[in-house]
């Protein structure tokens, strides 16, 4: 589904889990999904199933964590071409215009009140779910901090480029769980696991930033290649993967403190 009605829309979905694990799960990018006031945004069905408008895989290898660990996940329910939630309100990608060579007609002209107005409906109220479960868990752990898993996914080829990994991590400064997850994956010889590939996960005031970094939270964020997690046996598969790596650090006492790593783009 790319549109949703007004009246039963909300700009994210949560499923509910044992708070007490600490982990919360989020998916920036879970959907194409595009309110009907926009008019998919002037686009095809066809583009809105490319990457361009969501995480291939990502959501159904989140639901799949949640499920396998009983933990609690928001999830974005909107599309990236509306506005990007996993940007800094200042990001000049927040709303792209053109996105790996399409043109988002609906987006060319859209001035600085429509993309205060997308990120007052549809940004600020995800971000705000997210906080509101990182403190809810932070208060069912009697004050100990919650840490943070984001889903996210990449095409295999990138212009013409073939990119070698399964899977990557990335992080900006702090490794408590990016470290873990690392090794463990790096533990399965038929992996090429990457670090920081194919971005840098230090990307001042995204989403890792701001409930992270900013907070003292420890964090990663995955990204699966998309032709592995497409199908939903893909997906379930990989979070068949992660849900171990995850699961070891439920007991991983340096995750349960408040602790501040300067971001790389604050040195």
């Amino acid at each position: 589904m790319t549109s949703a009605s007004a009246h039963d829309y909300s700009p994210f979905d949560c499923v509910a889990g044992d708070r007490t694990k600490g982990l919360l799960l989020i998916c920036d990018h879970a959907t194409a999904t595009i309110p009907d006031e926009y008019n998919k945004l002037g686009l095809g069905e066809d583009q809105l199933s490319r990457h361009i408008a969501y995480d291939i895989g990502a959501k159904n290898v989140t639901l799949e964590l949640a499920k396998t660990l009983g933990i609690p996940a928001v999830l974005s329910n909107f599309s990236r071409l509306l506005i990007d939630p996993n940007r800094g309100h200042d990001d000049p990608t927040l709303m792209m215009r053109i996105s790996d060579g399409d043109l988002i007609p609906e987006n060319a002209h859209a001035d600085a009140a429509e993309i205060e107005r997308r990120r007052q409906l549809y940004h600020a109220p995800y971000h705000q779910q997210v906080e509101d479960e990182l403190l809810a868990i932070e208060a069912a752990r009697g004050g100990q901090a919650a840490f943070i898993f984001s889903v996210h996914s990449f095409t295999p080829n990138w212009r013409g480029t073939p990119r070698p990994w399964e899977i990557t991590i990335l992080w900006d400064s702090d490794p408590r769980l990016p470290k873990p997850l690392l090794d463990g994956l790096r533990a399965d010889s038929s992996l090429t696991v990457g670090d920081n590939v194919p971005y840098d996960g230090a990307l001042k005031n995204d989403c890792m930033y701001q409930h992270g970094t900013k907070m003292g939270r420890a964090h990663a964020l995955v990204e699966l290649r998309q032709d592995l997690i497409a199908s939903p046996e893909g997906a379930a598969d990989w979070a068949k993967r992660l849900a171990p790596l995850l699961k070891e650090q439920f007991n991983n006492p340096t995750l349960n403190e408040h602790s501040f790593y300067p971001s790389r783009t604050d040195r």
